[in-house]
């Protein structure tokens, strides 16, 4: 019996123990560079959303070179979605290494020999 997708894909991007701390640390990022703005007004309060970007890097680069090859003034919600998309298929990827070093692929159950 197949598994479906959209369970596969949860069960490797978000329930795994890499993966879910992975997503905690993305997340407790861009919350903290949400909430930025009501606790400090500094010069460098936009720096902040340095940290987002660079835990979900080797994706978010693609976004940042959408940008740079023609869409001059981007705006928020294209970096922020563009983090949230880049860090759920990253964990997915984690979730898929993770599954396949610790052995849980599906293996046929020994059948008893027949007599």
């Amino acid at each position: 019996m197949s598994t479906r997708p959209i369970r596969t894909f949860t069960r490797r991007a978000v329930t795994n123990p890499v993966s879910a701390v992975y997503l905690s640390l993305v997340g407790a990022a861009i919350v903290l560079a949400a909430a930025e703005p009501l606790y400090a007004n500094g010069p460098d309060a936009s720096l902040v959303w340095v940290w987002p970007a660079l835990l979900a890097f080797p994706l978010f680069g693609f976004v940042v070179w959408l940008v740079d090859s023609g869409w001059a003034d981007a705006p928020a919600w294209f970096f922020i979605g563009g983090i949230v998309v880049s860090a759920l298929l990253q964990s997915f990827v984690l979730g898929t290494v993770y599954t396949s070093l610790r052995g849980r692929r599906r293996r046929p159950a020994p059948t008893a020999p027949v007599q």
